[in-house]
């Protein structure tokens, strides 16, 4: 395999999760009938570039299809997180009515609602038709399409350019990363500027946040590839920030690399300076992953196995694609974890990939009142836990199994 920004030979590994389906591939009842596709699920290093990446084996077309599950509008932590970027984004940069905002990955609408409050004209870019339709239905204006260089020249020439361009969460989701990051040089306008959020690489081998490796992850992403990348494709960096988000995210903000006059920040050289220091750039900087990754996996195992055996009633919270990955490593089923609970309704009555577990309404809990409740999407702890906060009237406790298991 070579790499998919420099193309280079991949050697180094990084970690090897076995196989798994992708991991928003939800299955309904009539699913359980047929086959599942299964495909390995390892993650390479490029020692040219420093790219971390997963083994090509699914197509982006396979895994971002029409019935794609993952609506960002329902959970309350990442909206008042978007309503709060738009917010930032409007005083930093003195956007206006007269300003054009264009989101790649616009999803549901669970951002460009806040931008359309303002007065400001936006379009948002989604290439899957459940969560683009949820946008339309909010009145927001949405190209059904992916984005990649083509697409952005064809918007550039019906005058479409852009203020601002956001992508969040969405860059470690594309394959050609080069044709992707290209775009946002061909459609910003010469003062234009692209922010752009995602995990942190540095913080996924810290916290051990191996559940966020997937099929529909191409790339985990420090700010030292990041910057090569952006480099290459007619964009520069000029400042960064860290994020609480999905268990430590960076938000790195770009400007055109011919046209854009914004000083580069000190915070960028600060933070690539520490990803030296982690050793993001030698080879011992990615080596016992994969022991850390086992024993999480080994330990939720032992909680529901001696569960099981104490005769204590475990539930599942949130059918998130990082549950998906860690229940499947573990071969977890519906004889340890009966069901897990969600609220988005797109995702009740179907059954998590893989794994077959049901997706089930918030009141399963109150008619079952399990001892434990595992907590899948682990970055939402907070939220999760004041949501569910009568689950403690039963006596029932909290579980989250990364970085390392906690029952609280």
């Amino acid at each position: 395999m070579k790499c998919r920004h420099c193309h280079a030979a991949l050697e180094l590994p990084f970690i090897d999760l076995g196989s798994a389906p992708p991991s928003n591939a939800y299955l309904s009842a009539e699913d359980l009938w047929a086959p599942e596709a299964w495909y390995p699920l390892r993650v390479l290093v490029c020692t040219e570039c420093w790219l971390v990446q997963t083994a090509d084996f699914a197509r982006a077309d396979e895994l971002f299809d029409a019935d794609y599950a993952y609506f960002s509008g329902f959970s309350s932590t990442w909206l008042a997180h978007a309503e709060r970027y738009v917010a930032d984004m409007v005083q930093r940069f003195g956007l206006d009515a007269n300003s054009h905002m264009v989101e790649i990955a616009a999803n549901d609408g669970y951002l460009l609602q806040y931008v359309q409050a303002r007065g400001i004209h936006c379009t948002g870019v989604e290439p899957t038709r459940s969560t683009a339709d949820a946008a339309r239905d909010k009145g927001i204006p949405i190209v059904e399409a992916f984005f990649g260089v083509q697409l952005a020249e064809q918007l550039a020439e019906q005058g479409q350019q852009a203020d601002l361009m956001t992508a969040n969460n969405v860059l470690a989701h594309v394959p050609d990363i080069n044709d992707f990051v290209g775009g946002f040089a061909r459609l910003l306008k010469p003062e234009g500027v692209a922010t752009f959020e995602f995990p942190h690489l540095l913080r996924l081998i810290e916290q051990n946040q191996f559940d966020t490796i997937y099929h529909e992850h191409f790339s985990y992403l420090s700010l030292l590839a990041v910057e090569r990348i952006f480099n290459a494709n007619g964009l520069s960096v000029f400042d960064v920030e860290e994020l609480p988000t999905h268990g430590g995210s960076l938000r790195v903000y770009a400007q055109r690399q011919d046209l854009g006059k914004r000083p580069r920040q000190s915070s960028v050289d600060d933070l690539l300076t520490r990803e030296h220091t982690a050793r993001l750039k030698r080879l011992d900087g990615y080596t016992g992953f994969q022991a850390n990754a086992d024993r999480v996996k080994n330990d939720l195992l032992r909680f529901l196995l001696d569960a099981a055996r104490d005769g204590k009633g475990v539930g599942g919270y949130g059918a998130a694609a990082k549950g998906n990955t860690l229940l499947n490593y573990a071969g977890i089923g519906p004889d340890l974890l009966p069901f897990v609970v969600d609220r988005n309704p797109a995702k009740q009555g179907n059954y998590l990939p893989g794994s077959r577990i049901p997706i089930v309404g918030e009141e399963r809990l109150t008619e079952t009142r399990p001892d434990a409740i595992l907590i899948l999407p682990w970055n939402l702890k907070n939220e999760v836990t004041q949501q569910l906060a009568y689950a403690r009237d039963w006596g029932a406790g909290f579980v989250t199994a990364v970085p390392s298991l906690d029952v609280s």
